[in-house]
């Protein structure tokens, strides 16, 4: 096996174009609050700078405020920024931002708290939304436990296997529809090819229960390990999660991209996109990206297979970035009028004639589906990413019971830190500056202080 290369950080045109756009869209943004502009009513809305949002951003001022006189002011931050702020804006009720994205996760612990707006009158009496048309698994990961739904999905996404099918056929390798864990690190040591500048495979190495553990704990579900079993003992130590654990580290190390610790979803995408690696295990949105010639290097020649597996017969993970409405905001009519837009069968359409139906924020909708403009364009990956999504189950994601909802995450409040912590553990184990055993064995004493409040 090739030596451990020394982790560096690669970034290019894509990265730094995403880069420039956030710090574009975020200097245009004067102040926080709602208020008033020349048009009416402005609205601050807080979003994580994946394309799809930095999309939304582009065509805002030309479509929804030419439409409806509602100035929007963006702030976008990568995904762990973005976590920090909205966490710390909504949790302390700081009324900043009238609409902001959060997750999966955050969406019933939030609501819990009574820290957002319900959208479900909103949307049962705006019949032009056509709440019915929304996919069940999003509708159930972002309601509340009174069945009310507190964020509205932008776009929704399971995981899945990336390869590049020129780099397979000439090494005369097929992949598999379902792969497995073994036969992707087989494939990663044929591919790998440092004097080409090609790596195996990319995977999260950066820091964050959304970012390195959002793949990793995926790993850890089919290989039979568990955060916590049912009755909320920790078994972050437990010998599944550490052979999965360890499975995942030696990959990146021996087969894996340079700056693999400091690579999330974003650092993926352009070395993936700019075909430098061989196969990337990521988000099934990643693939509306690649296969846009105008922001891919690789557009026409990506496979997609489902989630590799071990023990399990899936093991996508499900997520949605949803637009919700903190309780603090003062412009709640507004509010929901760009998140009915934004989130709407119209805007899909918007987005596919004006910037590319592979931009299309997919994953949400069922009529999605149904669009022939859509559905030719998503050829490759559409049928995929509609039965990833259908096949993932928050609540058995693996061989034993679950305390907590969640596929790649534990859907308790303590997650969040409890992720992050062992995430900065187990990507310096991939730096080499500790030993997996080590990490793990942090994260033990971390989840069991975790678990005490549950018990």
């Amino acid at each position: 096996m090739p030596e451990t290369r020394t982790p560096r950080r690669r970034r290019g045109p894509a990265a730094l174009a995403a880069v420039l756009a956030v710090t574009l869209v975020s200097t245009a943004c004067s102040g926080a609050g709602g208020g008033s502009s020349s048009d009416g009513t402005a609205i601050t809305v807080l979003m994580v700078g994946n394309p799809q949002m930095e999309d939304l951003a582009k065509v805002t001022a030309d479509n929804f405020t030419k439409d409806t006189g509602i100035e929007v002011r963006f702030t976008i931050l990568p995904e762990n920024e973005l976590r920090d702020r909205v966490t710390q804006d909504v949790a302390t009720q700081g009324g900043q931002y009238d609409v902001a994205t959060i997750g999966a996760y955050e969406a019933p612990i939030w609501a819990q708290n009574d820290w957002l707006h319900e959208l479900s009158s909103y949307a049962d009496a705006d019949t032009a939304y056509d709440k019915g048309d929304l996919l069940e698994p999003m509708v159930a990961s972002l309601s509340g436990t009174d069945g009310k739904l507190y964020a509205a999905p932008f776009y929704g996404e399971s995981s899945f296997l990336m390869y590049n099918k020129e780099l397979f056929a000439a090494e005369g390798l097929t992949m598999p529809e379902r792969p497995t864990w073994q036969q992707v690190a087989e494939f990663a040591e044929r591919l790998d090819d440092d004097a080409a500048g090609v790596s195996g495979i990319c995977l999260r190495g950066l820091p964050g229960w959304g970012e390195l553990f959002a793949p990793l704990t995926t790993v850890v579900n089919t290989f039979g390990g568990t955060w916590f079993e049912q009755d909320w003992t920790p078994k972050v130590n437990a010998p599944e999660f550490t052979e999965a654990t360890k499975f995942y580290v030696d990959l990146l190390r021996e087969h894996g991209q340079p700056g693999a610790p400091q690579s999330g979803f974003t650092e993926c995408l352009n070395t993936f996109g700019q075909g430098k690696a061989a196969m990337w295990y990521d988000a099934t949105s990643a693939a509306g990206t690649l296969e846009d010639p105008n922001a891919s290097t690789v557009a026409g020649k990506v496979g997609y297979a489902y989630a590799p597996v071990d023990k399990t017969e899936s093991s996508g993970w499900l997520w949605a970035w949803a637009l919700a409405m903190p309780k603090t905001t003062k412009n709640a009519d507004a509010a929901w009028k760009f998140i009915s837009w934004a989130t709407g069968k119209e805007y899909e359409k918007l987005v596919g004639s004006s910037l590319g139906w592979s931009r299309v924020p997919a994953g949400k909708r069922q009529s999605t589906y149904e669009i022939a403009e859509y559905r030719q364009s998503a050829e490759a990956f559409a049928d995929i990413t509609l039965k990833s999504i259908q096949e993932a189950d928050p609540v058995s994601p693996g061989v034993q019971p679950r305390p907590a909802l969640g596929v790649q995450f534990v859907g308790i409040p303590e997650f969040a830190d409890l992720g992050t912590k062992v995430s900065q553990e187990v990507s310096a184990a991939i730096a080499g500056q500790t030993t997996v055993e080590e990490a793990l064995a942090d994260g033990q004493r971390l989840a069991e202080e975790a678990a005490s409040n549950h018990r």
